[in-house]
């Protein structure tokens, strides 16, 4: 299930000549890998290759990512996970400035337009209501927008990044890495001491710190997880569920403590020794 850097440029290398977009997630869902955004997107860039994009669901808020010093071209993400915005919330778009001004060289439409999926939103606002037959793009990823989106959704994105500007996302990353390490520390102490008998688990997310975020993917042994999920239900404990034996802890630094990550692992144990 882990997939190296080596592997990844190895495979961009064999393709490198027929490939128009490289796409990958910046956060690998089910495992929990982080991918090594930076080396990935200038090795593709240097292979020839027009387009690399990212999927951050799992990685904006959640680690560091400075995707313009990094030569990403774009990059989207949802806002209900690590950013709290809530389900439904609207999404994100980053663009590279170096797309802002792209002419389309059949001269059909107005300078400073790329290629997309053109929305009356994504218009500028100067000339948004002259309801003319020329396409004039907003600055930035403005340009990319197709719709207007909800107010209240705004809201709840709004009131979620006030929290983040409070803190720093250095801050966070790094009381993260000790939390998580922290659940790791513990759920080996499981391991070692054979709760729930021979394998009843085992962690599938990257053990170097700097390869994942604060997510560690639990394979339990076949069998387990309907019982184990629902003591854990029972207990209180609010986790994710990736059939057929993968769960998924994630002691979010923003409003996760360290007691937290204890009383789950309790829970946890209890969980193991009951369902087996």
């Amino acid at each position: 299930m882990y997939i190296t850097t080596a592997q990844i440029l190895a495979t961009i290398d064999a393709h490198a000549d027929s490939t128009a977009l490289l796409l990958l997630p910046g956060i690998q869902y089910y495992t929990g890998q982080l991918f090594d955004i930076p080396l990935i997107t200038a090795h593709a860039r240097a292979r020839g290759i027009p387009v690399v994009g990212w999927d951050l669901a799992h990685a904006v808020g959640n680690v560091e990512l400075a995707l313009h010093e990094w030569g990403v071209d774009f990059a989207v993400w949802c806002t209900y996970k690590y950013l709290n915005a809530g389900p439904g919330a609207i999404a994100g778009a980053f663009v590279h400035e170096r797309h802002h001004d792209t002419p389309d060289p059949d001269g059909r439409v107005a300078d400073g337009y790329r290629h997309r999926l053109a929305g009356w939103y994504g218009a500028e606002k100067g000339v948004r209501f002259n309801m003319e037959k020329v396409f004039s793009p907003a600055e930035g990823a403005a340009g990319w927008q197709v719709s207007n989106p909800s107010v209240v959704d705004l809201a709840s994105v709004r009131g979620a990044l006030g929290v983040f500007e409070q803190a720093t996302m250095r801050e966070l990353r790094d009381k993260g890495l000790v939390l998580t390490r922290y659940l790791e520390w513990l759920l080996e102490g499981l391991l070692e001491e054979g709760v729930g008998g021979k394998r009843a688990f085992r962690i599938i997310t990257p053990g170097n710190p700097m390869e994942r975020g604060s997510q560690l993917s639990l394979l339990l042994r076949a069998g387990l997880m309907e019982g184990v999920s629902a003591r854990l239900a029972e207990g209180g404990v609010v986790i994710d569920v990736r059939k057929p034996d993968v769960i998924r802890v994630a002691p979010v630094p923003m409003y996760c403590r360290f007691e937290d990550v204890w009383g789950f692992v309790e829970v946890f144990r209890k969980a193991l020794e009951e369902a087996c």
